[in-house]
C-alpha cells in the first residue's frame, strides 16, 4: 500500500458500518430496596399511554421517539413492567477507565521535567520536544466527571462549561469537578503551558468544552452522557464549528440511548473518540461505547519498549483475534493506541498527578484528531478518522500481548502520531 501524508478516507481502509460492543460493569440498580429510586427508561409506541406515565413522574430527559428517563422505586417499576403498552428499562452506569480509583502521585507544583509529559514526546515522536502546537479552531468536548477550568494550564482554552448531571436541562457554566478525572484528561488533550511553566497537551490551540456527565464518584448515567453528546452535535450544528468528543468512560452493557446518541453525533461530522477500556489483555473486552463503529476505541500503551516498539498495556481492553488483518472496523474492534500507562498532567485541585488506564490514551488520540482537524479545515469527521488510522497503519506496534504486524487486536492500527 502507498504510504502518502494526504488525508486516508475510511473509503480506503474499507470501514465496515457495523454495531459494536465495550468494557465496564454496569449497575442497573438490581440490588436497589423496596424505596429506593433509581434511573430508567420509559417507552411506548403508544403515545397516550406514553404521555399518561409521563404526567405521574418527574422527567429527567425526554429522548422524544426514543421516550424520557425518570427515577422510581422497585414497586413501581414492577408494576409498570406489567404494563403491556410500555416499556421500560433500567439505565445502566458507565465509569472512568482508569486502572486505580486513586492516582499514582499528585504534585501541588509542576515538575519541570514534565512540561512534555513522555505520552507527548511520544505522539509527536520527538524526546527533545519542549512545547506543543495545533488545534486552533477546532472544540474538544471532554465528558467526564468535570474540569477545573481555573486551572492555569486549561483556563485559557475553556469556551463551554456545562453540567448535565442535574437532568431536565444542563446547568450551564458550572462544570466543576471534585474527583480529578476530568482534568486530567483534558490537559492530555489541550493544556497550552500555562505561563510556559505547566504541562503541555496534545493541541494546546484547541477549544475546551468541558462537559460534567459522572458524579464525583467517577459514575455517571448513560441518559446523562446521551444528552451531552446530542447536545455537542446540536452545538456543532447552530455554531458552525468541529467537535471532537472524548469519552474517557465505559460500561460492559451497551446502552441503545449511548448508541443512537453516538450515531447521531457522528452523522452530524462530529468525531468520537473513545476509551477502549481496562479489561485486557483478554479477547473481547472493549467496552461500550469505544465499541460502537461510529466511535474510535483507543487502547494504551506504556512507556516500555518491546520488540522495537512500544507496548501495548495488560490492562488495555482487547478486541478480538479474528478479526486480525483485516483493516476494518467491526463489533468491539480496537481502532488506534496512545500512551496511557503513567500519564502526568492536570489535576482538579489546581496542581498535577499521574494516572494510567485507557482514560489516558484516549484524549491523547482526541489531541491528535483536533490537530490533524485544523491542519486540514476542510476536512471531514470521516476524513480525519481515516488519517488517524493511516498514521496508525505507518506505525506498527509489536509489543504486548495479541501485537503484532499489521491490523491486530490489542493496538488496532498502530500507534497514530504528529507528522
Amino acid at each position: 500500500m502507498k504510504k502518502s501524508g494526504k488525508i486516508f478516507t475510511t473509503a480506503m481502509l474499507a470501514i465496515t458500518l457495523m454495531i459494536p460492543a465495550m468494557g465496564v460493569s454496569a449497575d442497573n440498580g438490581d440490588s436497589a430496596s423496596a424505596n429506593e429510586k433509581f434511573r430508567v427508561l420509559v417507552d411506548s409506541a403508544n403515545q397516550n399511554s406514553l404521555s399518561n406515565v409521563k404526567q405521574q413522574y418527574d422527567v429527567q430527559w425526554d429522548f422524544k421517539d426514543e421516550g424520557f428517563t425518570t427515577e422510581m422505586n422497585e414497586k413501581q417499576f414492577n408494576a409498570l413492567q406489567k404494563n403491556k403498552n410500555i416499556k421500560v428499562e433500567k439505565v445502566p452506569e458507565l465509569s472512568i477507565e482508569t486502572t486505580s480509583a486513586k492516582p499514582e502521585a499528585t504534585y501541588s507544583t509542576m515538575a519541570a521535567s514534565q512540561s512534555t509529559p513522555w505520552g507527548i514526546k511520544a505522539i509527536y515522536n520527538n524526546s527533545n520536544l519542549t512545547r506543543t502546537s495545533g488545534g486552533a479552531g477546532i472544540n474538544i468536548a471532554v465528558l467526564d466527571t468535570g474540569v477545573n477550568i481555573n486551572h492555569p494550564d486549561l483556563r485559557g482554552n475553556v469556551e463551554q462549561c456545562k453540567d448535565f448531571t442535574i437532568g431536565t436541562t444542563f446547568t450551564n457554566n458550572s462544570c466543576t469537578d471534585r474527583q480529578g478525572h476530568g482534568t486530567h484528561v483534558a490537559g492530555s488533550a489541550l493544556a497550552n503551558g500555562g505561563s510556559g511553566n505547566g504541562v503541555y497537551g496534545v493541541a494546546p490551540d484547541a477549544d475546551l468544552w468541558a462537559y460534567k456527565v459522572l458524579g464525583d464518584n467517577g459514575r455517571g448515567y448513560a441518559d446523562d452522557i446521551a444528552a451531552a453528546i446530542r447536545h455537542a452535535a446540536d452545538q456543532a450544528t447552530a455554531l458552525r464549528t468541529k467537535v471532537v468528543i472524548n469519552m474517557s468512560l465505559g460500561s460492559s452493557g451497551e446502552s441503545s440511548l449511548i448508541t443512537n446518541a453516538v450515531n447521531y453525533a457522528y452523522n452530524k461530522g462530529v468525531l468520537v473518540i473513545a476509551a477502549a477500556g481496562n479489561e485486557g489483555p483478554y479477547e473481547g473486552s472493549i467496552g461500550y461505547p469505544g465499541a460502537l463503529v461510529n466511535a474510535v476505541a483507543v487502547a494504551a500503551l506504556e512507556n516500555r519498549v518491546q520488540n522495537g516498539t512500544l507496548r501495548v498495556a495488560d490492562f488495555s481492553s482487547r478486541g478480538y483475534s479474528r478479526t486480525d488483518g483485516d483493516y476494518a472496523i467491526q463489533k468491539g474492534d480496537v481502532e488506534i493506541s496512545a500512551p496511557g500507562a503513567s500519564i502526568y498532567s492536570t489535576w482538579y485541585n489546581g496542581g498535577y498527578s499521574t494516572i494510567s488506564g485507557t482514560s489516558m490514551a484516549s484524549p491523547h488520540a482526541a489531541g491528535l484528531a483536533a490537530k490533524i482537524w485544523a491542519q486540514y479545515p476542510s476536512a471531514s469527521n470521516v476524513d480525519v478518522r481515516g488519517e488517524l488510522q493511516y498514521r496508525a497503519y505507518q506505525n506498527d506496534i509489536l509489543g504486548g500481548s495479541g501485537a503484532g504486524y499489521g491490523d491486530d487486536y490489542a493496538s488496532g492500527f498502530g500507534f497514530a502520531t504528529v507528522q
